[in-house]
């Protein structure tokens, strides 16, 4: 199984702080390895303690379901296939914010989750976070 190294999650971790300063918010920043365990996290100062918990959850989401959080959530709406699908797995977030990270191969290796802000600066956050490991 390919998986995400330290390095990895710390450059990640880095560029998702980065972006984050560039935005003026607040962020609370978890890596998740293959196997969906947290590998890295951060916690800015002043970010919301309550988004602790959401960041983790963000990244374990994306990489138990290899898909952005934003469109697990577009798919769990009343109606929707995957409707309900938030009470799975002990608890899953069903919002922007979380993101698989792949290689240069194209294979998952972990994700990020991001929470702190609006889920729009959260998935950017997440995206320049992902970014940084290709």
């Amino acid at each position: 199984m390919n998986d995400i190294t330290l390095e990895q999650a710390r450059a990640a971790v880095a560029e998702a702080v980065k972006k984050a300063v560039q935005l003026d918010t607040k962020m609370d920043i978890a890596i998740v390895d293959a196997g969906a365990n947290l590998k890295a996290f951060a916690r800015m100062d002043g970010a919301w303690l309550g988004s602790i918990d959401i960041a983790q959850r963000k990244a374990r989401t994306a990489r138990l379901f290899d898909m952005n959080t934003g469109a697990i959530g577009q798919l769990s709406q009343p109606g929707g296939p995957l409707y309900g699908i938030e009470h799975s797995n002990g608890g899953l977030i069903s919002f922007p914010g979380g993101i698989p990270i792949l290689n240069s191969s194209g294979a998952v290796i972990g994700a990020i989750g991001v929470s702190g802000s609006t889920v729009e600066n959260d998935h950017a956050v997440a995206e320049a976070g992902a970014a940084a490991v290709k």
